[in-house]
């Protein structure tokens, strides 16, 4: 079956931008690219299309303006370089929307504007009242409070799980490499562009490497997993270089530029969606081969006999990562048990759970309808 880059009528766009597209390496805005970037997404909007930016640039910014040499590492530094670099790049961006006519409003997401569902509704209708209003949002992590626990990590997870809440038709990922490729182009000359990824299996996988910028934290390990998100989404993705001249008109017009990573026939539903890349994952239930197999090759839920073990500590109702005997994540699911009760019932048979808790609510530690599987 032939893939036609068929997104001339695709309405609601998603554009993520990184670091290096944006900010030069002596930590100062590339003010001709932003212009160039706005100037695209403002002809996109005159075109009656409703668009979202996803910008990182923040923190490479502020290191700038505070004399940094590199990227911060710690976690104050990193608050305190995003709280000077943000208002440098949102100032730029209204500048050159301006010019255009176009007005944007800025939106700072946490990881726990996804893992709760009344932050997360309440973002998504945030986000579809800016669209009535004709503004477009431009989003960032809000990495002047995030810590650790609650950071999403990087803008291209960040972009692809914006897609989902909104329901983009494309998301499009700006970087400062054309696409996927069968190796690192800046190495090997023979590396070929891979043009469409229906499947990330493990031999797509393998081509991803490490970090790309010193004042980025995306490499393209980040941007296979935006592309995972966003196809069980239902969501197209474009990986295309931010310094090809006209890049999103041309993505949109449907030129061969860049790899384009198709959605997956099987779309998860909201709910799964949420369990497997919106919610905080709390903690590891570690399983042996049957129920690995049960789990991944005959659609059963997890029962507490399949059980070797625990990680961490999570309550009834928390999501937890489903691992193999050999460490690999099969799934993640959300617990009807807590650790503790996991801990006292692990390998047993659903009969005795009376006998060794005191009570039994759930057969299933985890129930298949809260489960997904091979993510």
């Amino acid at each position: 079956m032939k893939l036609r880059r068929e997104f001339r009528n695709f309405k609601r766009i998603v554009i993520k931008v990184g670091s290096s597209s944006i900010v030069h390496a002596t930590g100062r805005p590339n003010l001709y690219q932003i212009e160039s970037l706005v100037r695209q997404l403002a002809d996109l909007y005159n075109q009656g299309r409703e668009v979202i930016l996803v910008t990182s640039g923040a923190v490479g910014t502020g290191a700038g303006k505070l004399g940094l040499a590199e990227r911060p590492k710690t976690i104050p530094q990193k608050q305190a370089a995003a709280a000077v670099g943000q208002g440098i790049l949102m100032h730029a961006y209204e500048k050159y929307f301006a010019e255009y006519g176009v007005t944007v409003g800025q939106v700072l997401l946490t990881r726990e504007d996804f893992s709760d569902r009344h932050r997360f509704l309440n973002a998504r209708n945030t986000l579809n009242t800016l669209f009535q209003f004709k503004v477009i949002p431009v989003i960032n992590e809000n990495d002047t409070v995030a810590v650790d626990e609650i950071k999403l990590g990087d803008n291209d997870s960040l972009s692809a799980l914006v897609a989902g809440l909104v329901d983009a038709e494309i998301l499009i990922l700006l970087s400062d490499i054309d696409g996927l490729f069968t190796a690192d182009p800046r190495i090997d000359p023979e590396a070929r562009l891979i043009k469409n990824v229906t499947e990330l299996n493990s031999d797509i996988e393998s081509l991803a490497g490490g970090v790309g910028s010193k004042l980025g934290t995306g490499g393209m390990a980040t941007k296979l997993q935006a592309a995972r998100i966003a196809m069980h989404s239902g969501v197209v993705t474009v990986l295309a270089s931010a310094e090809d001249k006209d890049i999103v008109k041309r993505v949109i017009g449907g030129e061969e530029s860049g790899t384009v990573f198709w959605p997956l026939t099987n779309k998860l539903e909201n709910k799964k969606r949420w369990i497997a890349y919106g919610s905080a994952l709390c903690g590891k239930i570690i399983v042996d081969e049957g129920a690995a197999r049960a789990l991944t090759e005959q659609g059963k839920s997890l029962l507490p006999s399949g059980i070797t073990g625990i990680e961490g500590v999570f309550e009834m109702g928390n999501t937890v990562s489903i691992v193999d005997c050999a460490g690999r994540e099969i799934g993640r699911g959300i617990t009807y048990y807590s650790s503790e009760e996991v801990k006292k019932i692990k390998g047993r048979q659903t009969s005795e759970v009376v006998r060794v808790l005191g009570y039994k609510d759930y057969d299933e530690v985890v129930h298949r309808n809260n489960l997904v599987i091979d993510l």
